[in-house]
């Protein structure tokens, strides 16, 4: 049964979204952090996936408050990203609540470091950010999805699993936000590459007809945000998959 998850993005303590990661069109929402969070525990989900946006601009996370606030104040995993640079950064996250760290820039421009972490923390504690803005070139796109490196997924991806990596979240920056649906032939591809990795995918989601058929694609969780920020989600439409969760 796939995991669902809420990505909650922070930047200047307010929770945003972006269409295919452009700055420019950020819209920001009437939600506090830690409400939003409650509230979603309080229907049943189990973990967020907590996004750092000025952290990940910045180069170093900005919002550990806002994560030791969720930490303290809910019990819900918390999956933190953005900015996570140094060792220090990665014992912060975990000191001020975090179950698991997501890590994207540095697995491309410091592959040792990550993987060092991935031997440190256990495979349970670090998830690779593995992000696409070409599904059909899948160059890994990293810096807030502003650059664009020479290493395609499958060869990044495969550099780690070797290593032993189990989790991916991997999005389609071109379906970001947009509310067109996922890529599944992408996640598909993924999984057909890599059967044994647990693959968490994120972008597109319009409703829960998207998630069932993530869900028939053997994926082990799904991130959405804009369509429940925007009302097209519901609470209420994800019963079934809490509920077989918590059983």
């Amino acid at each position: 049964m796939i995991q669902v998850i809420p990505s909650i993005a922070i930047r200047g303590g307010k929770v945003v979204k972006m269409r295919k990661g452009d700055p420019a069109s950020e819209k920001a929402y009437d939600e506090n952090p830690l409400d939003l969070a409650k509230r979603f525990q309080d229907s049943g989900i189990e973990k967020i996936h907590l996004v750092d946006l000025d952290g990940a601009e910045k180069g170093s996370p900005k919002n550990y408050h806002v994560l030791e606030a969720m930490s303290a104040y809910t019990g819900l995993q918390i999956d933190f990203t953005g900015g996570v640079s140094t060792d220090g950064d990665v014992g912060k996250a975990f000191e001020y609540g975090a179950s698991q760290v997501t890590v994207a820039s540095i697995a491309v421009t410091n592959p040792q470091l990550f993987t060092s972490w991935l031997v440190s923390y256990g495979r349970e504690k670090m998830t690779l950010g593995a992000d696409v803005v070409d599904i059909n070139s899948k160059h890994i796109a990293f810096r807030s999805w502003l650059k664009r490196s020479e290493i395609t997924l499958f060869d990044h991806i495969q550099r780690f699993y070797d290593d032993g990596l189990k989790y991916v979240k991997s999005t389609d920056v071109s379906r970001d936000g947009v509310l067109e649906g996922p890529a599944f032939s992408y996640y598909q591809e993924i999984r057909t590459q890599f059967p044994d990795l647990q693959i968490l995918a994120s972008g597109g989601v319009r409703g829960i007809d998207d998630i069932k058929r993530l869900d028939e694609l053997g994926l082990y969780a799904v991130i959405f945000g804009k369509a429940y920020y925007e009302g097209v989600l519901k609470l209420k439409d994800l019963e079934h998959f809490l509920v077989k969760n918590e059983s």
